[in-house]
């Protein structure tokens, strides 16, 4: 009998997914991750990690497996936590839970299950995984979308390996969320009507500006209104010899000034912000809401715009350095000067888009086919062809 430890997060689609795996017969073992004890910096008020694993033991008696609360704190404060810290003190804008997944859920965790004697690690994603067999016997994994569209969760795991891939089933991938839902009712799971998490992963609610004030501190600094006229760019140009001309020109981050616009306010710290941010600037008095179009941390000014049509908002082109470049199937990378169609997308939730692929000597080039609204360096970029996701990179 195949032995799975499935990560119990207190939720119902975790739960949903150890009672399919006892049903098809394997042996589980429920793990619940406590991610966070860190008096120093308080990630929340409430302290949702004692309900979720109070709901998760209860799930793990109902379905009769054995249980237990691994303390992955340590880790996570190095891997997540600190990397939050000085992505957001570099102005960028990083993505927690895809390296939550990366280097907790499916490695960390993965290596603990492993110890345990598991064949595999189970979690309640909505994505699936195809095996395709090659000619020499071995497999190629892939990474498909989850069947329903409103809750696919495949951009969340888009930094996994080969290897992490081999170890890991997503029994309710091929299920609607309502189904999910009614399963765990059929079988008096606690979790039936929980809310889904909204939170920072296996930890909970995160109030962004709070949190990231207690490591780094408050500077007063401006707030400039950039108007939709101004060039985002120093030097304009309208004819390139190359592609790869085009490309970088088009990548480029944009270039403001004090001078380009007018100070409209006055923030707590350039770094607090993110690009395509409205909510938290308190600038009161324009026809049309304020957004976040560039943050200069060096400086600590905000450059806004109003608007979500603002042209600093958009921009079709962005580069991913080779060192952050990762291939889902490594058998489909691009070598220097090949390029690729897929579709893409920069945060998820957002419609899968039409790009193409790039590649050069040191990185490459994901060039949308129509301008992309806020465009955040430290996010993921994801690519996919049909609905298999290939790879991904952090967009520099």
């Amino acid at each position: 009998m195949k032995k799975v430890v499935v990560g119990l997060s207190g939720g119902v689609d975790s739960s949903v997914a150890a009672y399919l795996l006892k049903e098809e017969g394997y042996e589980v073992i429920g793990l619940f991750m406590k991610n966070w004890h860190d008096d120093s910096v308080t990630i929340s008020d409430e302290c949702p990690w004692l309900e979720d694993s109070n709901d998760a033991m209860i799930v793990a008696d109902k379905l009769g497996i054995p249980f237990q609360t691994v303390d992955l704190s340590v880790e996570y404060k190095e891997r997540i936590v600190d990397y939050m810290f000085a992505e957001y003190e570099k102005g960028r804008t990083p993505n927690p839970d895809v390296l939550c997944n990366r280097e907790i859920k499916f490695d960390v965790f993965m290596k603990i299950a492993m110890q345990l004697g598991a064949d595999y690690v189970a979690t309640g994603h909505y994505c699936r995984k195809g095996i395709i067999t090659n000619e020499d016997g071995t497999e190629t994994y892939q990474l498909l979308s989850g069947k329903d569209p409103n809750k696919d969760q495949s951009y969340f795991l888009c930094q996994l390996s080969q290897e992490q891939l081999a170890k890991t089933l997503f029994p309710i991938g091929e299920l609607l969320k309502p189904e999910v839902r009614e399963i765990a009712a059929k079988n008096e799971l606690i979790t039936a009507d929980k809310k889904d998490s909204q939170g920072l992963c296996f930890i909970g609610k995160v109030r962004l500006p709070e949190f990231l004030q207690q490591k780094l501190k408050p500077k007063k600094g401006l707030i400039v209104e950039v108007p939709a006229g101004i060039s985002q760019y120093e030097n304009r140009v309208s004819e390139f010899s190359t592609i790869t001309e085009e490309l970088a020109y088009n990548s480029q981050k944009p270039v403001y000034h004090l001078q380009d616009g007018k100070v409209v306010g006055e923030h707590q710290g350039a770094h607090y912000f993110t690009k395509g941010q409205r909510k938290g600037l308190d600038v009161g008095g324009t026809k049309e809401p304020l957004f976040v179009i560039e943050t200069d941390v060096n400086e600590n000014v905000i450059y806004t715009g109003q608007g979500k049509n603002h042209p600093g908002l958009y921009r079709r082109t962005l580069f991913i350095t080779d060192d952050e470049l990762h291939w889902v199937r490594p058998d489909l990378a691009l070598q220097n000067d090949e390029s690729m169609q897929v579709k893409a997308r920069i945060r998820y939730r957002q419609e899968l888009q039409e790009a193409t692929l790039y590649k050069i000597e040191g990185g490459m080039y994901v060039d949308f086919k129509e301008k992309q609204s806020a465009i955040t360096e430290g996010q993921f970029v994801a690519w996919h062809l049909n609905d298999e996701l290939i790879g991904s990179g952090v967009i520099s």
